[in-house]
């Protein structure tokens, strides 16, 4: 088994080499049509920015690992700084060793920077935010495959994110290429946990589509395809459907009247807590409760007056308590055991394994209570997504 650390290693490695190889490419090509067609050409271009390549290549290795290829506008900044560096002294090198001098080493390395190297800075601008993005992407989701790993259902962000709906909180300006970067860093977090990541397709009509979980209700070997309270939101459950179809899970479906997010859905062992909530009506309760009986689980509805979904207030511990925010309900014992947090955003988490759990970074003091408890918890920053209800909770779907 790859561990995560060297997986990330892998993946960069490839990312840069394939840059590399792009940019030398180009940079060939270019040469060769200005020479006439020379044949000559390439061979002389190749070994002149032999030293600019490898500086290249260290600095993309380095970008892809740490991560700053998250997003593509930081990925074109990595692409600029990258350029420059790897061209400015790669050609300053190869002046120094024909004529010695810092002197002549900065001067020709600098008018380099507009004559010679001016493609290759080019190229690199170009490929690393395109091409070097994506390879990063398809290299890390490669390695990740494992068979019998858990899998983690995902979807990245739409660019239209900041037109997602928000109902019990004004809206708020949301930073696009932020939010990219916390969603990767939360896929990255599930991917170290152990989780195989599947990505369905994303969809960037659909603003609130990087909220995966309203979009399907995972009992047992069956995935229960919901119907979105929110009628812009109903296509979201198209690509879901697809990816679980592929995946070999049992297909239910909640169908009109009924409405049903999969926000509203706790499942605690063989109990299964719906919300009663703005987006879950009576009728999408009365059908997953039908389709749930027949499974074995028992549904219990629970009225959410004043939050989006029942688990924007409530989420559930690996032994089963249920831990919440005791102002959004107006009866907590309609559970079991209720263990109650001092944030809101404590509410909700992620239980990756038995004894870890993923918390917003948003709620110190539940994750504090969380830690006391003697689980160990990762807190994850997801700013921007709060700022459309959203918690760590809605940004995947957990299939063990």
């Amino acid at each position: 088994m790859i561990r995560p650390f060297l997986q990330r290693a892998i993946a960069a490695i490839v990312t840069a080499a394939v840059v590399t190889c792009v940019v030398v490419a180009a940079n060939a090509l270019a040469y060769f049509i200005s020479e006439t067609m020379s044949l000559d050409a390439i061979g002389q271009v190749a070994a002149y920015y032999l030293p600019s390549a490898a500086l290249l290549f260290l600095l993309v290795w380095l970008a892809a690992f740490l991560p700053l290829l998250a997003s593509r506008w930081l990925a074109l900044s990595v692409g600029v700084v990258a350029g420059v560096i790897s061209g400015f002294i790669g050609v300053g090198l190869q002046v120094e060793a024909a004529h010695p001098g810092f002197l002549t080493f900065v001067d020709q390395a600098a008018v380099g920077l507009t004559t010679l190297t001016l493609v290759f800075v080019t190229a690199t601008v170009v490929t690393v935010p395109t091409l070097g993005v994506w390879v990063n992407r398809l290299m890390r989701a490669v390695l990740a495959e494992r068979r019998g790993k858990p899998i983690a259902l995902v979807r990245a962000p739409a660019t239209t994110l900041a037109d997602g709906q928000v109902t019990h909180i004004s809206r708020k300006k949301v930073n696009l290429d932020l939010a990219d970067a916390q969603w990767d860093a939360y896929v990255d977090t599930l991917q170290e946990c152990g989780w195989r990541i599947v990505e369905v397709g994303a969809r960037d009509d659909l603003p609130d589509s990087v909220f995966i979980e309203d979009t399907v209700v995972i009992l047992g070997d069956t995935a229960v395809i919901t119907h979105p309270g929110a009628s812009t939101r109903t296509e979201e459950t198209e690509g879901a459907e697809q990816t679980l179809r592929a995946l070999g899970l049992r297909l239910e479906r909640i169908v009109e009247p009924g409405t049903l997010d999969g926000g509203d859905v706790l499942v605690v062992d063989k109990t299964v807590f719906v919300g009663a909530s703005t987006r879950t009506n009576a009728d999408g309760i009365r059908q997953l409760r039908a389709l749930a009986r027949r499974r074995g689980f028992t549904v219990v509805a629970v009225p959410v007056p004043r939050t989006l979904h029942l688990k924007s207030a409530a989420s559930a511990l690996p032994d089963g308590t249920v831990m919440g925010y005791a102002k959004s309900f107006d009866d907590v014992a309609l559970f079991d055991r209720f263990l109650s947090v001092p944030e809101q955003n404590g509410a909700s988490i992620v239980v990756v394994d038995s004894h870890t759990v993923i918390m917003a970074a948003s709620a110190p003091k539940s994750a504090a209570l969380v830690r006391s408890l003697g689980y160990r918890v990762i807190p994850v920053d997801i700013g921007e997504f709060e700022k459309l209800e959203g918690s760590v909770t809605c940004l995947s779907v957990l299939i063990r």
